[in-house]
């Protein structure tokens, strides 16, 4: 049993609040345990130049820290001058995950700006960002459809993520900061509704790790993801390839 009563292979409580912004295409407040990120989605004309003229669309991500959000203050970056190298990390994989659900060629030359705020960090904020930022794409492009700017919805599948480590000598699912501060392994797994890998990164902490093992932790960050795609599931209906909101303001995973 861990410190805070979860079994192994147990998630954190989590919690998708959707248009938690006024103004933003698609927006929500997802918490893993607590860990809170503000997930916004905006939409662009116009493509970056790599692009233009070849008739699709781009997403990229933004990725930032509140000063306070963790046990002691942090300098805001846009203070200190410089994006530091852990936020370049982390807002990458957060548009890899996102250019996985979307089929870009069905957009016109848009861009998606997904920004993921961290209010509140204790452990997992790169996951909580992926999960929730599909959310919250996936509401603005049904937007877009609702206002006739998209002839469809190309979402192409639902898109979620897990951090998973080895604690002592136990393998754990969704590591808070305590667990992952002392993990000897930490891994995260981005991954599809139908099971796809969108990506993992796993790294031992001065430590190494066998097959075995490996796949002990896939296995675990693979069943929590298919939690979590249940959890994002809940705000969509899908008809004929369209995809529509459901009345639904939140969802929970006890």
């Amino acid at each position: 049993m861990r410190k805070d009563g979860r079994k192994p292979n147990e998630l954190r409580p989590i919690k998708i609040e959707r248009d938690y912004l006024k103004y933003a295409e698609g927006s929500v407040l997802v918490e893993f345990g607590n860990t809170k990120v503000i997930c916004a989605v905006s939409v662009q004309d116009g493509v970056p130049p790599f692009l233009k003229g070849k008739g699709q669309g781009w997403i990229t991500a933004e990725y930032s820290m509140l000063p306070r959000a963790g046990q002691t203050r942090n300098i805001r970056e846009s203070v200190a001058g410089r994006i530091g190298g852990r936020t370049h990390e982390i807002q990458r994989m957060i548009g890899r995950a996102m250019r996985t659900a979307l089929d870009l060629t069905k957009v016109g030359e848009r861009t998606f700006w997904v920004d993921c705020d961290v209010l509140q960090a204790d452990g997992g904020t790169r996951t909580a960002s992926i999960t929730g930022a599909f959310v919250a794409l996936a509401d603005a492009v049904i937007k877009l459809y609702n206002e006739g700017i998209l002839n469809s919805t190309p979402i192409k599948d639902f898109v979620a993520a897990v951090s998973v480590g080895i604690v002592g000598d136990e393998v754990l699912l969704d590591l808070n900061f305590e667990e992952d501060s002392s993990a000897k392994v930490d891994m995260n797994v981005v991954a599809t509704g139908q099971g796809m890998i969108s990506e993992i990164q796993a790294m031992g902490e001065e430590n190494t790790f066998t097959k075995e093992q490996f796949d002990k932790m896939f296995a675990l960050a693979m069943g929590g993801i298919k939690q979590l795609v249940e959890l994002q599931r809940s705000f969509f209906e899908i008809k004929g390839g369209i995809w529509f909101r459901k009345d639904i303001k939140q969802a929970r995973l006890e």
